[in-house]
């Protein structure tokens, strides 16, 4: 099991774009919104639900992740807030 560190982008939008994690879907490219210590931000790699919990979506590595919300992978969308994580991407 791998755990990671997730960039600290907020994710402002959640009503509006975010999906409850309970309704995430098998076997999607899926971006994750995640809380921890550090506070409320969106992983920076596709993830995958799998039987066992959570997996990056390009290696399969397991992940020790809880998260809280998600949505359809978009990596054009995921490159910029990577680069600009506190700007308005939209």
């Amino acid at each position: 099991m791998m755990q990671i560190k997730a960039n600290h982008t907020v994710c402002e939008d959640l009503d509006a774009m975010w999906k409850p994690i309970l309704t995430a879907p098998f076997g999607r490219d899926l971006e994750l919104a995640v809380i921890d210590e550090d506070g409320e931000h969106a992983l920076v790699f596709a993830c995958r639900r799998v039987k066992e919990g959570w997996a990056n979506a390009a290696s399969g590595a397991r992940l020790d992740v809880r998260p809280t919300h998600w949505r359809d992978w978009d990596r054009e969308g995921a490159e910029v807030r990577v680069r600009k994580p506190f700007e308005d991407s939209a």
